[in-house]
């Protein structure tokens, strides 16, 4: 290995195989339980709560180490009216207007999506996640980001698993375009909108699509070699 800056690894924790296989094995039920939903409480979550998923994210790997994300967390009613009410301009038309064509329609109809997103007032918290072109480990740097998507995705993961892990419920959602965003949440250029998620309490009324529990079984997802 090439000769570089590093220190001992002293965070490390190791199991005992037993305990191992029960930890994966309770992992899974209590990651099961993890749904997108629709329906949101307006109940307050604290600040101190996103702060730490969010800070839970920014531990996720990336290319080079640049971290080439951003979260805007968007708890302001205001600012939450605005993000529904540009995202139901890009939705009617992807819905109504028939932008989506066809095909994806027909994919999204067993969900039972639409043009409405009340969901983006109701909920109160909003995550929108942007990419950044360039950047580097310190906010000062400006050096050209490698493998943004795959990186910002892997943040986003951890994001998700850690708003759940505390009990919340989230959302991702994907209007298109998303530049708004970056009106919204005051986000250069340089910077793009890769997905809103939404998150706080389920509501009272709260449901999961059919379809959506549907999961494909261990043997089509994998393969031991």
């Amino acid at each position: 290995m090439k000769e570089h800056a590093s220190v001992p690894l002293s965070d490390f924790h190791e199991y005992p195989v037993k305990e191992m296989i029960a930890r994966s094995r309770s992992f899974y039920e209590d990651i099961k339980r993890r749904h997108s939903i629709r329906s949101f409480s307006d109940r307050a979550v604290p600040r101190e709560i996103i702060e730490n998923c969010i800070r839970s994210a920014g531990t996720a790997p990336s290319g080079a180490n640049h971290q080439p994300w951003h979260f805007a967390a968007i708890g302001s009613p205001d600012a939450k009216k605005a993000v529904r009410e540009k995202a139901e301009v890009e939705e009617r038309a992807f819905y109504e207007d028939r932008k989506a064509g066809e095909t994806w329609l027909n994919a999204l109809e067993p969900l039972g999506t639409d043009a409405d997103k009340a969901f983006l007032e109701t909920a109160p918290w909003l995550i929108a996640i942007f990419t950044q072109r360039r950047g580097g480990v310190s906010i000062e740097d400006h050096q050209k980001n490698y493998y943004v998507p795959e990186s910002v995705g892997i943040a986003t993961g951890f994001l998700i698993n850690a708003l759940h892990s505390c009990g919340l419920a989230t959302l991702t959602h994907t209007p298109n375009p998303m530049k708004f965003l970056n009106e919204v949440c005051k986000r250069g250029a340089g910077e793009r909108p890769y997905l809103l998620l939404v998150t706080g309490y389920p509501a009272p009324d709260a449901t999961v699509p059919e379809h959506a529990q549907i999961k494909k079984s261990l043997e089509d997802i994998s393969s031991f070699l």
